[in-house]
Parts: C-alpha cells; structure tokens; sequence
C-alpha cells in the first residue's frame, strides 16, 4: 500500500554547505524565525558537499527534531553549482531561495526577493551593496569580474557572485548547472528568456571559519565566462559555430 506523500510547500530554502558545523544551528535558528512570521508553509533543503566536519552529524540531528528539514549528503566535495542542482532537484516548492551557509546572508531579507517573483519576474537576485570583506582578496576582484561578466553578457545586474536568489520552479526546470557555472545562473536564464531583477541586501561579516574562496578564483571565473558566452551565443544560431 503507498504512502500519501505529503503537500509541497509553499517555498523551499536551498543551502548548499561546506565545513559549516559552527554556524548550522544559528543559520537555522534564524531562518525558522522568519519564516514562521511570514506564515507560509516551508521546506529547508540542506546540501553536505562533502564536509569533513560535524556538520552532517548536527544536520541529521535538525532532520530528526524538524521534518520540515531535508539532508542531502554528497560523497565527496562537488562544488557549489553541483551541490545546488542536487538541492534543487530535491526541494518541491514552487518558489525556491538559495542562499549560503556562512551566514553572511540575512534572511530577514526573503520576503524582498519573494515580492520581486510576487511582481512577476522569474528569478530575483540579490546585490551585495556594502560587503564586509577583505578589499584586496575579495571586494575588488569581485568588483572587477562583475564589471566584465556585465560587459560580456548584457545582463545589466551588479553582482554575479551572489548565492542569495530566489526562483520560480519554471526557470529551474530548464537550468542545468554544471561545474563552477552558478556564477552564471542569471546570465544562462536570460538567454531563455526569464525575466531577472535584483535587490539590494544585507551583507553580514562571516562569523565562524573562513571563506571558501580566494584571489585565485578571478582566473577561472573569467575564464566559465567566456565558455558561457560561447555556448549562449550559439544556442540560439548553431550554424554560426561552423563558420
């Protein structure tokens, strides 16, 4: 005999994490507040990506006491893009937040990306106005790829970077993310079609651990780039890549 599964959600919360013990219990204590002010229902979507913390022990823990939480464990370190397909892939909402695990996101500020899909655009992403990190490592070269990653793609939003984003499950139906491409999400949405907006939000200082990321990943980032170009702009017109 099967079992009724239970109603979707109204919305799921997507957080990919990595080596994030020290900051889950805040991150959900926090994200419980608002979302039980807000009065919808709701899913949190955990993704382990490999930690070789306690991370996956304290999430179980959460699963256990909250069935509103969902744990997806992955074998080995995939990366973010990938880590965030497989939250996706199991969240069921019809309306999706992504968003980190280190806590620098608040998320007192969903309910500004949901009245964006409220106003009917597909994806809202947000814009870290005034970030709270190093200028030199992290701030400029972000200023600097985000300045290029406009200029190639014609998506006029300032900040590529973000994780903090919500969807309407439509455009992710038609998102394959692949290797470091998360980058890229509004720029791959666009050329589909979806309608993008962004806001500006909070950017809080990274509380516990260190960031994941480092100067070393400009390089690479431009270069996903101009593989994105590439494929976006063949897309639509296969037959101009013979030429």
């Amino acid at each position: 005999m099967k079992t009724a599964q239970a109603a979707a959600p109204e919305l799921s919360i997507v957080i990919p994490v990595y080596n994030e013990a020290a900051s889950i219990l805040v991150q959900y204590a926090e994200l419980t507040q608002v979302l039980e002010a807000m009065g919808i229902s709701y899913e949190i979507v955990f993704v382990d990506d490999g930690s070789q913390d306690e991370t996956f022990r304290i999430l179980e823990d959460l699963k256990r006491k909250d069935a509103r939480v969902i744990v997806v464990r992955l074998k080995k370190n995939f990366g973010q893009a990938l880590a965030l397909r497989a939250g996706f892939d199991r969240s069921r909402g019809p309306k999706i937040v992504s968003m980190d695990g280190d806590l620098q996101y608040d998320p007192r500020d969903i309910p500004r990306l949901l009245e964006g899909l409220s106003q009917g655009f597909d994806v809202v992403t947000s814009w870290r106005v005034e970030r709270s990190e190093n200028y030199l490592t992290r701030t400029l070269p972000s200023y600097v790829a985000n300045r290029i990653i406009r200029a190639l793609s014609g998506v006029p939003i300032h900040d590529f970077g973000t994780t903090f984003k919500a969807y309407r499950r439509e455009a992710l139906r038609r998102l394959d993310l692949e290797d470091g491409l998360h980058r890229f999400i509004p720029v791959l949405l666009n050329e589909m079609g979806f309608k993008i907006a962004e806001v500006p939000v909070r950017c809080r200082p990274r509380r516990f651990g260190t960031s994941h990321y480092g100067l070393g990943r400009v390089w690479g980032v431009l270069l996903d780039m101009i593989f994105v170009k590439f494929v976006s702009s063949y897309l639509s017109r296969p037959f101009r890549m013979f030429g």
